[in-house]
C-alpha cells in the first residue's frame, strides 16, 4: 500500500508534466477535501482517516521530489542528502519537542474528598 502511494506521488508529475510543487499542492488539496467532507458532510471518520493516511504517501513523495530534484527538473535543487537531513531534523524536532516540554502528558485530576 505504501509503495503504491509513493509511486502515485512520482507518477503524477511524470504523466502530467506538472511541476513537483504543483503535485504536492494537488495532493494537499485532496487531503483538505477529505477533511472538509468529514467535518462538513459527515464522511465516516474511519474512511476519512484511511483515505488521508493513504494520500500522505504521494504527498510526501511529491514534497520530497520538490525539494530534492534539480531546478531544471522542477525541483528546488538542494539534492537528496540535504533533503534527507532536513526531513530528519523535522522528524526529530517533532519527536523531541513533546518529550522535552512534556505538554503531551496529562496529569491525573486531584480527587476531592467530601466530609461525611
Amino acid at each position: 500500500m505504501f509503495a503504491l502511494g509513493t509511486a502515485a506521488g512520482d507518477l503524477v508529475p511524470a504523466r502530467t508534466d506538472f511541476a513537483h510543487w504543483l503535485c504536492a499542492v494537488l495532493f494537499a488539496l485532496v487531503i483538505a477535501a477529505v477533511a472538509l467532507a468529514h467535518l462538513a458532510l459527515g464522511l465516516d471518520a474511519v474512511w476519512s482517516f484511511w483515505i488521508v493516511h493513504v494520500l500522505t504517501r504521494p504527498f510526501g513523495a511529491a514534497v520530497g521530489d520538490c525539494l530534492s530534484q534539480p531546478a531544471r527538473d522542477g525541483g528546488a535543487g538542494p539534492g537528496t542528502v540535504v533533503t534527507s537531513v532536513l526531513f530528519l531534523g523535522v522528524v526529530l524536532g517533532l519527536a523531541v519537542c513533546p518529550a522535552v516540554t512534556r505538554k503531551d502528558v496529562t496529569r491525573p485530576q486531584e480527587t476531592v474528598r467530601h466530609a461525611a
